[in-house]
C-alpha cells in the first residue's frame, strides 16, 4: 500500500474581507509565498493571487500528470503536454465551472485516442475527483 503524503499551505490574513489582505505560503515545498486580497477575486491583475488561481494551478498540474501516466501506461509516452485550467468564480455563488485546455504531442496516437485519454484524466485525476461538484469542460487543441 502506498504511503500517504500530506501537503500544507498556510494563509495569514489581516483586516476585514473587503479591506484586508494576506499571504499564502506553500509550506511543504517552501517554494513560494503569494499575496492575496479580496479584490483580486473580482479583478484580474498582477501582483496578488486568489484561491481560484491556486485551484487552477493545482488542477492543471494534477490533470497533466494523470494524462501523462494514462498515455504512458497505454504505450503512448507523450513528448509533451500543455494544460491550462480556467476556474470561474462568481461572488456570492462561488466556483461555477472549470475549463481545461490541453494540447499534446503523443507519437503514434491519433486525435480520437488522445481525446479519450484526455477525457479520462478530466474525470479521474485526484484533484478532479475532489472537485466533482464543479462542472468541467475540456477543450483540446
Amino acid at each position: 500500500m502506498p504511503k500517504p503524503t500530506t501537503s500544507t499551505a498556510r494563509t495569514h490574513w489581516s483586516g476585514s474581507l473587503f479591506e484586508g489582505s494576506g499571504s499564502t505560503e506553500l509550506a511543504t515545498s517552501q517554494v513560494a509565498t503569494f499575496d492575496v486580497k479580496w479584490s483580486k477575486r473580482a479583478e484580474a491583475g498582477a501582483g496578488t493571487t486568489n484561491p481560484e488561481e491556486l485551484l487552477a494551478a493545482s488542477l492543471a498540474t494534477c490533470y497533466t500528470m494523470a494524462l501523462s501516466n494514462e498515455l504512458s501506461g497505454d504505450g503512448h509516452e507523450p513528448t509533451s503536454i500543455d494544460t491550462a485550467a480556467e476556474v470561474t468564480f462568481v461572488a456570492g455563488t462561488g466556483v461555477t465551472g472549470i475549463a481545461l485546455h490541453v494540447t499534446g504531442d503523443v507519437p503514434g496516437l491519433d486525435a480520437a485516442g488522445f481525446k479519450e485519454k484526455a477525457e479520462w484524466a478530466k474525470d479521474n485525476c485526484p484533484i478532479s475527483q475532489a472537485l466533482k461538484a464543479v462542472p468541467k469542460t475540456l477543450v483540446i487543441g
